[in-house]
This record gives structure tokens, C-alpha cells and sequence, in this order.
């Protein structure tokens, strides 16, 4: 090993030289402030295993697993995939280990930060993991682009896999939401999830709109310009802010293509890229074959509020935006994200060729659930006749109308419809996952 990684690893371990300084390392890389997490999966610390854990920048992967390793009384060795020496020094997990066997031994648990950087991530993780090292590995990544081919094949087997998307209702109000008083609270943390998202520093600090800015530069020269090597990274931030102006709405590939001034194939390309860096999600339409139906065509979701605001909309507060039912759906759709399972769940929306539409369609192994999204409060239960039309063609087997104010059950054509109020879904999506 070179006199430079070896710097830049004592840099990041300073036990490397004093084990008794682990906790301190620990407590340096620990926030002042912590909001707990909560996820569907939770580590399982498995020697020889990959414990990866992917989400956008700045979602608190890295704190996730700082505060997980704190319990822990052994030390871990950081490896900042971000300094050019780490990434040389992971291009062979033989050598790696070599290497590292020769600085400290016994070997300790493995922490690899921001691994899209490596070259080759997904071999080198599925080498490492095959030659059985006999300690749990840790990996983060912001964007899975250079692991998408690799990873997702070559860890099979290999890997658990954790999505840590920025803070959810559930995460940022903890109480039991039980009264009208309590659910005044709810619905302000709500509100604040509308215009200012989710992101742990965002909801930290008094200076959300600079910090909102901040992260964008950060996608734009951090990893469009660097990372995924875009020859137009001002095309890039074109098309992401002409994406936070279509959220809720079918995707129109050409006219985004005319738009910003580059061809359908490009746009195409960019937008897989902001898929990858979880910044958008495009979601399929359900096609179920008993309508004329919209079976290709995706609609386009911002995965954080506060993000999507910063591009497009501004911070005008709920109740003064023309936007107000845009902004209601797609954070109902963050939602939807953070209280689903990624690796079970389908997360879709339906439209007939006439134009009848229910908002979210979510599929499980055994399940159907639809989602109908109102901003406003209603007075009574009242269905659409596109939410009718989908009932009797599918027969799902919970549809919930999800508004501000009411709390009711109905029976249309012998099967119940729910009405929720917004700041109650992760609750309700528990109770189903419970119930199946």
C-alpha cells in the first residue's frame, strides 16, 4: 500500500493508530440531531454478506449506519469510495484485502461509502463477498447506475438490499395520531412535507430553500457532469426542471424532446439517469385487459416534495398554490414509496383509452389495492366514476379515497370504499401489511 492511501485511511480511521479512539470516530461522523428511521427491512448483520443500502444524496444513508455501528464495540474500516486512492485500492478484492491485512489484523468490518464511484462496483463487491473475508460489510450508494448490470445479478444471493428514501410522515410525527388535536400537529408536519420534503437536513435546518439549492448543484455537477459523464449537463437541468412542472402527469417523450432541444433517444437516456440517482420515479399504468387502457405510457413522480419545489413552484405556502393538488399526489406517492416494499410491490396508476383514471394502483403477491387522491376536504363520501368504472372491472380488494377531512366507510357494488385522511396513510398501509 502507497503513502498517500495510507494517509487517507488513517484520515478517515483514526483508530487505525488508537483503537481505544473508535468511539470517538463514531460520535465524529454522528449528527447532533437524529431522527430515527424507520424501514421495511432492517439490517441484518451477516458476516461475508453485503448490507447495501441505496437512496438519493443526502437521505442519511451514512447515519443510518453510523448510528447501526455505534452499538457495536468493534471497530469498522471506512473506505470513502469518493478519494481517487480508495478507488484504486478497489479493483481487486484480493489485493484489497491484502492490503488491508497488512495495516490492521484481525481483519475488521468493512464500511465502502458512496460505491457508485468504483469503476467496476458490482464485481468488486461480488468478489469480495465470495472470497468469505469472515466480516459484516457495510455499502452505501446514491446512485445505482454503475450498479444496476452488476449489482442487482451479481449480488444475488450475496446481498440484503435497503432503499432509504428522504424522511416520512410516519418518521417526523411518531405520536399515535388519535385525536383532533393530535391530528392538527400531523396535518402541520404534512403541510411542511408538501413544500419543503423530506431530506434530514432540509426538515433540520432554518435555511431549507439554500440547502434545496444546494442539492440540486450537487446532481447536476456532482453527478450529472462527473459521474455519469453527460456532455450536456445544462440540458440536463432543462429537462429536470421541465420534469418538476409535469409531476402527476403522462410522460410525452417528444414534446420534452422539443423542449429542451436534444433528440427523444436523449431524453429517454437523461431521464433513466434521474431514475437512477432516485430522483424521479416513472410508474407503469396498470393493464388488467377488461378496458380499453393505456398499457405503455408511464407517469412522472418527483420522489421529495421540497426538491421538486426548488425546480419548479416555489415555497408559497398550501393554501395559496394553483399547484395544491399536484403537489397532494405526488407526496401521497412518496408515501406510497416509503411504506411499500420495493421488491414486492408494484406502485401503478390506471387510465382507460376514454379517459377514466384512478390515481395509484398497487399491486402485492395477493393483493389490490386503489388509491383515489383528493387535496381538499370533503363533506360526504362520494366516488368518481372512474374510481366506479375500475371497481367493477377489478374487483380490488381495498380502495381508499384519501382527503383531508373525512373518515368514513361506504359499500359501492357490494365492496367497501375507505375514506382516509392523508396523514393517515402509513398507518393504514400497515395495518394492511399486517393483514395479509
Amino acid at each position: 500500500m502507497d503513502t498517500i492511501t495510507l494517509q487517507v485511511l488513517t484520515g478517515h480511521n483514526p483508530w487505525l493508530l488508537d483503537r481505544k479512539s473508535w468511539q470517538e470516530t463514531v460520535t465524529r461522523h454522528l449528527p447532533d440531531q437524529f431522527i430515527p428511521r424507520k424501514l421495511l427491512s432492517s439490517p441484518v448483520l451477516q458476516n461475508n454478506k453485503i448490507n447495501l443500502v441505496i437512496g438519493p444524496r443526502q437521505a442519511g444513508k451514512s447515519t443510518l449506519i453510523w448510528h447501526y455501528l455505534a452499538e457495536d464495540s468493534d471497530p469498522y474500516l471506512l473506505i470513502n469510495c469518493e478519494e481517487q486512492s480508495c478507488r484504486e485500492l478497489c479493483t481487486s478484492p484480493a489485493l484489497f484485502l491484502d492490503d488491508i491485512k497488512q495495516i490492521v489484523d484481525p481483519l475488521p468490518g468493512l464500511f465502502f461509502e458512496e460505491v457508485q464511484h468504483l469503476e467496476e462496483a458490482g464485481l468488486f463487491l461480488k468478489g469480495l463477498a465470495d472470497m468469505k473475508p469472515g466480516v459484516p460489510i457495510f455499502v452505501t450508494g446514491s446512485a445505482s447506475f454503475h450498479l444496476r448490470s452488476k449489482t442487482r445479478e451479481s449480488l444475488s444471493g450475496r446481498s440484503t438490499r435497503m432503499h432509504l428514501l428522504p424522511l416520512g410522515l410516519s418518521e417526523l410525527y411518531q405520536e399515535d395520531i388519535s385525536s383532533l388535536l393530535l391530528e392538527e400537529k400531523a396535518f402541520q408536519t404534512w403541510d411542511e412535507l408538501l413544500i419543503w420534503g423530506g431530506y434530514p437536513e432540509v426538515v433540520l435546518s432554518s435555511e431549507k430553500q439554500k440547502i434545496l439549492t444546494q442539492l440540486v448543484e450537487a446532481f447536476i455537477l456532482r453527478d450529472a457532469s462527473d459521474l455519469y459523464k453527460i456532455k450536456r449537463p445544462d440540458v440536463f437541468k432543462k429537462l429536470l426542471s421541465l420534469s418538476a412542472s409535469q409531476i402527476g402527469n403522462l410522460v410525452n417523450y417528444s414534446k420534452l424532446a422539443e423542449n429542451v432541444g436534444v433528440s427523444v433517444n436523449t431524453v429517454i437516456e437523461y431521464l433513466n439517469l434521474m431514475v437512477e440517482s432516485h430522483l424521479i420515479k416513472l410508474i407503469p399504468p396498470f393493464v388488467g385487459g377488461k378496458r380499453a387502457e393505456i398499457t405503455s405510457v408511464p407517469k412522472l413522480f418527483f420522489l421529495d416534495n421540497g426538491l421538486r419545489n426548488v425546480l419548479f413552484g416555489g415555497f408559497t405556502p398550501i393554501n395559496e398554490r394553483a399547484d395544491k393538488g399536484a403537489l397532494t399526489e405526488n407526496l401521497i406517492f412518496t408515501e406510497l414509496c416509503k411504506n411499500t416494499n420495493p421488491l414486492l410491490d408494484s406502485i401503478m396508476y390506471w387510465r382507460s383509452a376514454s379517459g377514466a383514471e384512478v390515481d395509484f394502483v398497487v399491486k402485492t403477491q395477493n393483493k389490490l389495492f386503489a388509491f383515489e387522491i383528493k387535496s381538499g376536504e370533503l363533506n360526504r363520501p362520494k366516488i368518481s366514476r372512474s374510481l366506479r368504472s375500475f371497481i367493477e372491472a377489478y374487483r380490488p380488494d381495498r380502495t381508499i379515497v384519501f382527503n383531508r377531512s373525512l373518515k368514513e366507510t361506504i359499500d359501492v357494488n357490494g365492496s367497501e370504499v375507505l375514506f382516509k385522511r392523508h396523514i393517515h396513510l402509513p398507518s393504514v398501509l400497515a395495518n394492511e401489511r399486517t393483514s395479509r
